[in-house]
């Protein structure tokens, strides 16, 4: 008898184009509602692309983009995906004093569930921005009524990362869980496997062999994830930013929707929610 695949997490932050964290220097918050928002018609896009391969995934939605568009919240939910949070104004949890993330990720959570009728029991920070000099955050995030977060990359990198925390799901609090997102250790070095800017960048069979390594090799269920602007090549050119911003940007994006199709043709996909808390298969923190 077959053994069958291994199902990863596919999930979504739902956030526009001028929201990324690389432009928040050239892109007042004040701004925002100044800028032509294009997640409306991407998600959309995803909602179809996801019901024509029959999958269920998280949406990690920001409180700001809920606010304003609130019938794409009730489509996430009514398409039986899950609907969780991505705070409210995607600041980075490490830019936060403890009162004002209580304040973010509380706010975002109470207006997702009024708009969504459906408990939110999931959390990513901006940015994977949960590490070593914050770790205060999952107290927190336990405060605010959350069961989960998935906010940290085991990656070295040069905006976030935190590469010696476990590379699989585990209780980092009692109650709260932390399912980072997915890397593949080769050399005694984690590398990135599971979407962003990555995905866009590496051709796709090597995106695929990483997951399937992680799948065969681990015995672990994939956390993937991307944006909405990725899949968007119309989207307005910030202009002034640098090169190698304009780079990670850009790259790629306007073969990001096939590469994605393929992804959930060779992998079985779901959500977050029924994949890591229907049953208790977390490793022993070690935070």
């Amino acid at each position: 008898m077959s053994i069958p695949p291994i199902t990863n997490a596919m999930t979504i932050d739902v956030e526009d184009y001028f929201q990324v964290s690389a432009f928040a220097p050239h892109i007042a918050r004040a701004e925002w509602d100044t800028r032509e928002c294009r997640v409306e018609r991407n998600i959309d896009t995803i909602l179809e692309m996801l019901d024509q391969h029959q999958t269920k995934a998280t949406f990690f939605t920001l409180g700001w983009v809920a606010e304003r568009y609130p019938q794409l919240v009730r489509d996430i939910v009514a398409q039986g995906h899950e609907l969780a949070s991505h705070g409210y104004a995607h600041q980075r949890a490490s830019d936060q004093t403890p009162d004002t993330f209580l304040e973010d990720v509380r706010v975002a959570k109470n207006m997702l569930e009024d708009l969504s009728g459906q408990a939110v029991i999931g959390y990513r920070a901006p940015s994977f921005s949960i590490g070593k000099s914050n770790l205060w955050a999952y107290d927190t995030l336990l405060e605010a009524g959350y069961r989960y977060s998935s906010s940290v990359y085991p990656i070295a990198h040069d905006h976030y990362g935190m590469p010696d925390s476990p590379r699989f799901s585990y209780e980092v609090r009692p109650g709260l869980i932390e399912i980072p997102i997915t890397t593949v250790r080769l050399f005694e070095r984690n590398f990135p496997s599971s979407g962003g800017g990555y995905f866009r960048l590496l051709p796709y069979p090597v995106s695929r062999w990483l997951i399937r390594r992680v799948n065969s090799r681990d015995q672990q269920a994939g956390m993937f994830y991307f944006h909405p602007w990725e899949i968007d090549p119309g989207q307005p050119r910030i202009a002034g930013i640098s090169a190698k911003t304009r780079f990670r940007h850009y790259v790629n994006i306007a073969h990001t929707q096939a590469r994605l199709k393929r992804l959930l043709t060779d992998f079985s996909w779901g959500r977050v929610d029924d994949l890591f808390l229907k049953h208790d298969h977390c490793q022993t923190s070690h935070t």
